[in-house]
C-alpha cells in the first residue's frame, strides 16, 4: 500500500479508480480495509466511474501509531487527511464518513469548504454536536488483560471489535481518551456544502440524524432500516442511497 509520509507521521492509504475522487473516513477501531474494502465499497465507488481514496487514521491499520492522548483528536486527524489530498493534488472532493470519521469530515469541511464538494455521514446523527457518551468504559475494554475481564457491554463490543480487526489496543486507548475539541450548533450550520446523513434505524450510538438534518441547509436524511451502528457500514440501502446522492450533486 502506498505511503505518505504526513511530517513523520506515515499515514497508508489507497489510491484506486478514475473519475470524480471520493476520500473514505474509517470509523474507531477500524481501517481502510474492514470499513471499505471488505465491505465492498471501493469496488461499488470505482464501478460508478469515481476515483477512491481512503485512509488508515492515525493509530489504526497500517498508520503510524501514538500512545499520547495529546496526538489525538478529529482535528488533528481531520489535518491528516486533508494533507493527504493536498500530497495527491486532488481538487475538489466528496467525504464518505463512518462515526468517528463523520466527525473527522465535519472537521475537514470546516477547515477547508472550498475543497470540499459534498458530505455523505455514516453512522452520525446529532451526536456530532452532543458526542457519543463516556469513553471510559472503551478504554478500559481496550487495555484489560482480557476480554473475559470486560463487563461493560460497550466496553465489551469495542473491544471485541479491535480484537477483530487487530489493532493496535494501546494506540486505540490513547486515541479514545483524546480530548474532544465540541462542534457547536453554530459550526455545523456553517456546512454549506450538500450532506447526506445515512443512520441505522437500530443505531442508539449516533443521535438523531434528523436534528442534525436541520442544522444545515442543504442535509437530508438516509435511514438504513434494521442496522445498528456496527451493522450499518455495509448495508445495500447505505450503498445505494449513497450512489443516488452523489449522481445528483456531481
Amino acid at each position: 500500500m502506498p505511503v505518505f509520509d504526513n511530517n513523520g507521521a506515515p499515514i497508508s492509504y489507497i489510491d484506486e479508480g478514475e473519475g470524480d475522487p471520493i476520500l473514505l473516513i474509517h470509523g474507531f477501531a477500524s481501517n481502510k480495509f474492514v470499513n471499505w474494502v471488505y465491505t465492498g465499497w471501493s469496488e461499488l465507488l470505482v464501478k460508478d466511474g469515481r476515483r477512491v481514496i481512503a485512509l488508515d487514521n492515525r493509530g489504526h491499520g497500517e498508520s503510524h501509531k501514538f500512545y499520547d492522548a495529546a496526538d489525538y483528536g478529529a482535528p488533528v486527524m481531520a489535518q491528516d487527511a486533508l494533507n493527504l489530498l493536498d500530497h495527491l493534488g486532488v481538487g475538489q472532493v466528496d467525504i464518505l464518513g463512518y462515526s468517528m470519521g463523520t466527525r473527522i469530515a465535519t472537521f475537514c469541511a470546516l477547515k477547508r469548504p472550498e475543497l470540499i464538494r459534498s458530505l455523505i455521514f455514516g453512522g452520525m446523527g446529532y451526536g456530532v454536536v452532543s458526542g457519543v457518551g463516556n469513553p471510559e468504559p472503551i478504554i478500559a475494554g481496550l487495555l484489560a488483560d482480557k476480554i473475559s475481564e470486560v463487563s461493560d457491554r460497550t466496553g465489551r463490543a469495542f473491544r471485541a471489535f479491535a480484537e477483530q480487526t487487530k489493532s493496535d489496543r494501546n494506540a486505540l486507548a490513547a486515541c479514545m481518551g483524546s480530548v474532544r475539541k465540541p462542534i457547536s450548533e453554530q459550526d455545523v450550520a456553517q456546512i454549506t456544502q450538500p450532506v447526506l446523513i445515512a443512520v441505522g434505524s437500530k443505531d442508539d450510538v449516533a443521535g438523531s440524524p434528523q436534528r442534525l438534518a436541520d442544522l444545515m441547509v442543504q442535509a437530508e436524511v438516509l435511514e438504513i432500516t434494521n442496522r445498528d451502528h456496527m451493522t450499518a457500514v455495509g448495508d445495500k440501502i447505505f450503498k445505494a442511497g449513497a450512489l443516488e446522492f452523489l449522481e445528483r450533486f456531481n
